[in-house]
Parts: C-alpha cells; structure tokens; sequence
C-alpha cells in the first residue's frame, strides 16, 4: 500500500491539545506532515509542548469565553482539518449538579465546539476546500452512567450537533465525523476512575476486558480526517471495546 498522503501540507487546529488525546493527536497530525495549530487554555502546556521541537504552532484560549475565542480564532485562517477535543467531566450525584457545574460543562463540550466549528467551516467555505471535523465525543453519550448525568448530557447533544454538521456542511464538502471512545487512560481518565471497584465494574461490561489507550482513539481520528474515509460524515464511531454492544 502506498503511504498515505492525505494530511501533507494540511493546516490542521486541534483543540484541548495540552494534554491526553488532544496533545497526542497534535503530535500525530504534525508527524504525518500537517501543519498544527495545538489550542488549549493552560501556557504551560503549550510551552511544554513546544518545547518538543515538532513545529507545532500554538494559541492559549479558553474556549469557555465566547468573545476571547472569536478573537482568538479571527486571526487563524487557512484550517484544512478540525479536532474539537476540549472538555470538562464534572461528575455529581444527579440531585447534587450545580449550576457551575452544568454551565461550566455545557459551555467546553457543547457551545465551544459549536463556536469553533462555526468559524472555521466559514472559513473553510469561503476558501472551498474539502474539510474535515472530528468532534471528541463519548460511550457516555449513548449509555447512562452513574454521577455522569452532565457529562452524558453534553456528548449526548454534540453526537446530533455533529449529525447536523453533517448534513448541513456536506454541500460545502465538509465532512464530520466523532469518536466515541470507553475510557481513556488519560490524567482525566485516571482521576475519574481510579477506585478499583468503580474501574473493574465498568471493565466487566467491556468485551475486550480493558480501558482504551489514547493512541486508539488517536489512531480513528486520523482515519476520520484522512482520504481514506473520504465517503464516511455523520458517523459516531466507538472505540470502546465493545462496551455498547454488551
């Protein structure tokens, strides 16, 4: 098989990328030849991650202030491919849920990705070029989970606002697409299910007997944004080891 070529001389934004899948997306988008603008609200991640010399622009934003993203973003242009991957899991008893706490997360994991995703599909529209999105979503957005009542909410909500997005970029040659993983051993992964009990309850309702490991979900992201899925938009694809067909 020849190497695929599809994200040479791409621009690719990927957002949450100072940590977890997003940073490990970033890296893996910059190593087979695209151009990645890596956004998160934290410096010091960022100024981590230049620090490993890829090249990899970077942009400092919380996507959970609407004016600072649309300014922020304003001054970014020419985006092939998008990563909404920015996100927040507050977990609360339902009875116990905040108003901070339901804000907070509908704003990083549905409104942000809404924003985000507004601008730069106008952009990609304007320039006519054949984009590509994919949303971060979750096996939490089809099945309940205990304390998760938020967090099932929000990816819930951004499974349809990606169906949408589907539908209505489709014309415009955009597709987009989101992952659905289990969990992640990233560092919010591991904070959120690090209770032995909690972790092997969810493990035993999992096929293949394990957590997902992020270059599993990094490794459909980039199938999703690459050539080889160029037929594929709308899709909710689980990386979860079977857990929603247990």
């Amino acid at each position: 098989m020849e190497p695929d070529r599809s994200f040479s001389g791409r621009r690719a934004l990927v957002t949450g990328a100072g940590k977890g899948i997003g940073r490990a997306a970033a890296l893996a988008l910059s190593g087979a030849g695209a151009q990645v603008i890596a956004l998160s609200r934290t410096q010091a991640d960022l100024e981590s991650l230049e620090r490993e010399g890829t090249g990899i622009e970077t942009l400092c934003v919380d996507l959970g202030d609407w004016d600072a993203t649309e300014a922020a973003l304003s001054k970014v242009d020419a985006i092939d491919l998008l990563v909404n991957n920015a996100a927040v899991a507050v977990l609360q008893p339902f009875l116990e849920v905040t108003k901070e706490a339901f804000d907070s997360s509908f704003n990083v994991n549905l409104r942000a990705v809404f924003h985000v995703s507004q601008i730069i599909s106008r952009q990609m529209i304007a320039r006519g070029v054949q984009g590509a999105i994919v949303n971060i979503s979750s096996q939490a957005s089809q099945r309940a989970l205990r304390d998760h009542a938020v967090y099932c909410s929000t990816k819930s909500a951004l499974d349809m606002l990606t169906k949408v997005m589907a539908l209505e970029l489709g014309p415009h040659k955009i597709r987009v697409n989101s992952v659905n993983p289990t969990v992640v051993m990233t560092e919010m992964g591991q904070i959120n299910w690090s209770e032995p009990q909690k972790a092997a309850a969810m493990i035993s309702r999992i096929p293949l007997g394990k957590f997902a490991e992020v270059d599993d979900v990094v490794n459909s992201i980039l199938f999703l944004l690459s050539d080889k899925s160029a037929m594929t938009t709308g899709v909710s694809l689980p990386v979860d080891g079977g857990f929603l067909v247990s």
